[in-house]
């Protein structure tokens, strides 16, 4: 019995038999205010290369009222069997098949999934298709390789609007008949059906008309600044269309924000959906605009590296992400006009540290991971697929050079336009245009696993002049379970000259103080440097052009530790900042003095996403990887440096409102908690913050998990803010209280209960776990164990990981939580993808477990 899972080699051997021609679906979608299912008949051509074989089609669904295929009708009973209709007998040739069935809205984000907006009582759906949910909605030979048209004809309620891939027709008795799509992929067909409030514009240019759409609730409306967004999706436009030198495929573009969205966006052709937490309802700061900003480029640059041409099996996902989280980036640092030149700044802050970190855990992969069924690729949307992918894409632009980086996009465009393909495509059309042999750098980059590391070697005479350099490269042993060996790797690099600017204190660059070069092998002469008096600085891996952990030499981190705030220009000071992190992260740096070092460099930090980083890792790291009985000194000191910050950061400025939600998420003392309650009722303010609907949650959830507030004041402030995102953060105050019978509710509602939609049960984790109540919480482990294989057997996939991940006792930092772990994993014998999720969170105690020695051992 196949359940819900999908093989590599099953999928080949259907693309081999059969060629998929079209689909027609007509969904009855009219009950949808109502709930429960709907019918969903779909026709599918198809042909055959053997007479008499058989196949089979996908679908999830309650019921099947009809199979019929060429004319004979089979019974559903004897051909419906867990995910697939069987399809024996076919013919050489054209085939048709028709499948009636009921299929269910669901409220986990895969498949239709179904919202009721508490402010207007009106229901909002949505499909999310990716990767294999297509067939919860409609019967389809659901793999990336079968492409095909699709013709959807929809009924729903009078006043809806109904988006598709496809225009939206005008409707006739309240039936939207769409034209056929392009050849497309069933993954990134879409439907939006709702009374979306709706914002139109058009993309012109050298005679080109893109009609554009922006798409949400009505009740976020007044907060949709559509402006905004157009402006960023232009600037797309315009990049993308000239880097790529093909014009956008598809007949319009619509961007759709909506409820309880999984992900951040999904690239469904022409019709892309985007989390609504997108659409600010409250002040945020310039990082929040730069990070939608990046997913909207992501989306658009997939319309044409993931939808015009699309990988043939999900080994290569990596590529579709890779490409997109590059070019999003790209587009930002280059376009003319963009808000967010330093984009590359935020690329190494955030992509490259998620990058480092997945990197070393037991589960590290190749960034062409070897996918083998479905289950694998559910997991396998991590942080090599996307972030290790575009870091090594990167550095293969620097490699190969950019403009001949795009020559071969271009190429690759042309050939393989509505169309699938393998990296070896891509590879040939870069070797085309570049003159490079990629087959070693592929093998070495994209077919091992692990991180490499890069140290200075430096040696200067009594007069403080540069005798000799190299670069000495690591390849540390992987981590504990992971497959593969150590491998070197060749860099492309480039090495920076900092000195302290005498009149601003900066730390500068000088205008020969950069040299780009090519390392490889264990150790790389760097003869250029001989001679030149030694400068206050010396960076590996200036301007971030390859993938790798760079350490200091003494002096040059003896003036950065003194200094970090001083770079003149923000990416080295991003990449010292993360560079820090990491040896934190690996115990070389103790966590106290981690702490140091940020509250000596964080307050000249003039990057807000970087000063939001800071922020997270430092909470983080005082919580897990500080010695047990200094934490607590630790917490005073960051949570006492976070409130003096916040009174001393210029009124309404980013920076004052990043640091009121740093302090409200560790207010500890009875006088900072009083702080919290006398700035939610107005009783006290602090000039140019305003405690908006947003802060007020921040403050709420911190009162609530402390003690202070009870129901009585949680369901007060949900009467303020009657809306989706106020149930959220009330389930997410409620679960956060420091109660037995809380915490009893919470678990409950989570694990005894499968009700809850996708979004409330992760704000309700969210809740339940703090890092203030490891005793109240310290009984859960065991029951995590107990029931997590019954869960992951029982719920979607979408709902088991968040389970699965988000209640695993990851602040229980302890010998007996890795024991309990290494037992688990060998009685309960877990499949592969649940197995990889809970060794995963083991790994994150067992590095906590190090870094608290580490910390420990570096006391005075």
């Amino acid at each position: 019995m196949p359940g819900t899972n999908l093989t590599r080699e099953e999928a080949q051997q259907r693309a081999k038999l059969l060629t998929v021609d079209s689909y027609e679906i007509d969904l009855d979608l009219s009950g949808a205010q109502e709930g429960g299912t709907y019918r969903s008949v779909t026709t599918v051509r198809f042909d055959v290369a053997e007479d008499g074989a058989a196949s089979f089609v996908d679908l999830v669904a309650p019921t099947v009222h009809e199979v019929t295929l060429n004319g004979d009708s089979l019974d559903p009973a004897e051909v419906f069997e867990d995910s697939r209709i069987a399809l024996p007998g076919l013919l050489r040739g054209r085939n048709v098949l028709r499948v009636v069935a009921d299929c269910a809205y669901t409220n986990t984000g895969e498949g239709l999934h179904r919202f009721v907006d508490p402010v207007d009582d009106q229901a909002y759906l949505y499909t999310q298709f990716e990767v294999p949910d297509a067939r919860r909605v409609f019967a389809n030979f659901e793999q990336p390789d079968l492409k095909a048209t699709f013709q959807f004809t929809v009924k729903a309620p009078e006043g809806w609007t109904v988006v598709s891939n496809s225009p939206t027709p005008e409707p006739e008795n309240n039936v939207w008949a769409f034209e056929p799509t392009p050849r497309i992929s069933t993954y990134i067909t879409a439907l939006i059906v709702g009374p979306y409030h709706s914002v139109h514009s058009v993309y012109e240019k050298d005679g080109q008309s893109v009609p554009l759409g922006i798409y949400c609730r009505p009740s976020l409306a007044e907060f949709l600044d559509a402006d905004a967004i157009f402006e960023v999706t232009r600037q797309g436009f315009d990049w993308f269309q000239e880097k790529f030198d093909y014009a956008y495929p598809f007949e319009k573009y619509d961007q759709l924000f909506v409820p309880e969205f999984n992900a951040g966006a999904m690239e469904n052709a022409g019709a892309v959906t985007i989390r609504d937490q997108y659409v600010f309802r409250s002040k945020v700061t310039d990082a929040a605009y730069e990070a939608r900003a990046t997913t909207i480029l992501h989306e658009l640059a997939h319309m044409w590296f993931g939808d015009l041409v699309t990988m043939e099996w999900w080994n290569d996902l990596w590529l579709n992400e890779s490409f997109a989280t590059y070019a999003e980036a790209a587009c930002m640092a280059y376009a003319p006009g963009s808000k967010w030149p330093h984009s590359w700044t935020t690329f190494a802050n955030q992509m490259k540290t998620w990058a480092y970190r997945q990197d070393q855990l037991p589960s590290t992969h190749p960034i062409m991971a070897e996918i083998h069924d479905l289950d694998d690729v559910l997991v396998n949307f991590d942080g090599i697929t996307y972030a290790k992918g575009a870091s090594v894409l990167k550095q293969l632009v620097a490699y190969v050079g950019m403009d001949e980086f795009f020559r071969g996009v271009q190429a690759y465009f042309k050939r393989h336009a509505y169309g699938n393909t393998r990296l070896s495509d891509l590879l040939g059309a870069l070797e085309e245009t570049s003159g490079r042999d990629l087959k070693t750098w592929s093998k070495k980059w994209l077919e091992t696993a692990g991180i490499n590391i890069l140290r200075p070697e430096i040696e200067t005479d009594a007069q403080g002049v540069i005798t000799s350099f190299a670069i000495r490269q690591e390849a540390p042993a992987l981590p504990a379970g992971a497959k593969g060996e150590p491998t070197l790797r060749p860099h492309r690099i480039a090495i920076g000259l900092y000195d302290l600017d005498e009149v601003s204190g900066k730390l500068v660059r000088a205008a020969d103080g950069r040299i780009e070069l090519d390392v490889d092998g264990e150790l790389t002469a760097v003869p250029q440097l001989a001679g030149r008096p030694r400068p206050a600085v010396i960076l590996l891996n200036d301007d971030d052009l390859s993938y790798a952990k760079v350490r200091l030499d003494e002096g040059s981190l003896a003036v950065v530790t003194e200094h970090l705030g001083d770079f003149e220009s923000s990416l080295p000071r991003a990449l010292c900042w993360a560079s820090a992190w990491d040896m934190t992260r690996d115990g070389e740096l103790a966590t106290r003095d981690y702490l140091s070092l940020v509250l000596s460099g964080i307050g000249k930090e003039s990057d807000i996403g970087v000063v939001q980083s800071l922020h997270r890792q430092v909470k983080l790291a005082v919580d897990l990887y500080a010695d047990p009985a200094a934490r607590e000194a630790l917490l005073t000191r960051w949570t006492d440096a976070t409130l003096a910050h916040l009174r001393a950061a210029e009124a309404g400025s980013d920076h004052q409102l990043a640091w009121a939600r740093a302090f409200a998420a560790t207010a500890r003392t009875p006088e900072q908690l009083d702080l919290l309650e006398s700035l939610l009722d107005g009783s006290h303010t602090i000039e140019g913050l305003v405690v908006d609907t947003e802060l007020r949650w921040a403050f709420v959830e911190r009162l609530a998990a402390v003690g202070r507030f009870d129901e009585a004041e949680i369901a007060g402030e949900y009467e303020r803010d009657r809306t989706a995102a106020g149930e959220r953060h009330a389930a997410t105050a409620r679960a956060a209280r420091p109660t037995e019978e809380a915490k009893a509710e919470a678990w409950a509602s989570v694990v005894e209960s499968d009700k809850l939609p996708n979004a409330v049960q992760e704000a309700v984790i969210a809740g339940f776990v703090q890092t203030d109540q490891r005793e109240l919480l310290a009984a859960y482990a065991d029951r995590y164990f107990e029931v997590v294989k019954d869960i992951w057997g029982a719920r979607s996939h979408e709902m088991a990981q968040q389970i699965a991940v988000g209640l695993y006792p990851s602040i229980q930092v302890s010998e007996d939580i890795l024991r309990t772990t290494d037992e688990w994993l060998v009685s309960a014998e877990p499949n592969a993808a649940l197995r990889r999720l809970v060794s995963e969170s083991r790994a994150g105690v067992e590095r906590a477990l190090k870094a608290q020695a580490a910390d420990a051992a570096a006391q005075p």
